[in-house]
């Protein structure tokens, strides 16, 4: 149990990383509100604890019901100090063979519904002058990777989203966290992620030994679901939270080398970005 309860509200309990952070709060003793899509979810996540666990169905595409469910909350269950904004759901495929109707139904959940979920609950962690906001993104959201271009330009801008929110709010005393998992055993490479079909053979070299790889490593990822609520938790407890918390040695990595490679090209083409501005004296040649 923890000497400080605090009353959570996390998107995406089912399953996956959102039931893992929503176990754990509960565990140490936290009242958590946990958003689903369907009611055989809604009761199995409320019998987690009869007391503590509350469940909501919930749309995160849906603006109204977002902002609707977050007043609720904060009227009958308590004020929110902990948003952890995770519905979200990957989606596989080539940028050229994804649909633009894909495109945009990754971006209505994973961008704009974490979005609205995050203006719905900053309101009134503004006025109390407290609260932290999280939501999750990907390793994918600070190195892309390719056949997932469309779930990392969604991650990527959720990202900038928040990191621009975290400056806004600071001097309010409410934390915003993007927290950046890596590879995690969860169901994400299996229910929760959409496969655009295939239609181009001049990708099949590239991206179906990507397809099979993930499919195989399905189940068997290096992440472990319970550490990433573990540290989740942990740096709710401390003064000066991170704006990004990268979860897993796999995202490390990878998120060290698209770094590099970031690196590589403002030091190679520096005198080039230089060439652009105005002479001091503000003549050109």
């Amino acid at each position: 149990m923890t000497d400080t309860a605090r009353t959570f509200l996390i998107t995406g309990v089912s399953s996956g990383l959102g039931r893992a952070f929503a176990t754990a709060a509960l565990d140490a003793g936290h009242t958590v509100v946990g958003t689903v899509r369907k009611n055989a979810d809604a009761e199995a996540f409320t019998a987690l604890h009869p007391e503590r666990a509350h469940a909501r169905i919930l749309d995160v595409t849906d603006d109204e019901d977002v902002f609707a469910v977050v007043g609720e909350v904060e009227k009958y269950v308590g004020p929110i100090d902990v948003l952890i904004a995770n519905a979200g759901y990957g989606l596989e495929g080539t940028f050229e063979e994804t649909p633009l109707a894909d495109l945009r139904a990754q971006f209505d959940v994973n961008v704009f519904g974490a979005a609205a979920t995050v203006q719905a609950a900053l309101p009134f962690m503004r006025e109390r002058r407290r609260g932290h906001i999280l939501a999750v993104t990907s390793m994918g959201g600070l190195a892309s990777f390719p056949g997932v271009s469309a779930y990392c330009g969604s991650k990527y801008a959720l990202e900038g989203i928040l990191e621009a929110v975290g400056k806004e709010v600071a001097p309010f005393g409410v934390h915003v966290t993007a927290i950046e998992p890596g590879s995690f055993r969860t169901d994400w490479a299996g229910r929760s992620m959409i496969r655009a079909p295939r239609s181009i053979p001049d990708y099949d070299d590239l991206f179906e030994p990507i397809r099979a790889a993930r499919q195989k490593a399905s189940g068997q990822q290096l992440g472990d679901p319970a550490g990433a609520a573990a540290a989740v938790l942990h740096i709710l407890d401390i003064p000066h939270p991170p704006a990004h918390l990268v979860l897993g040695s796999d995202a490390l990595r990878l998120i060290r080398t698209g770094r590099d490679a970031v690196d590589h090209d403002l030091n190679t083409w520096e005198d080039l970005a230089r060439s652009t501005d105005f002479p001091q004296d503000g003549q050109r040649d």
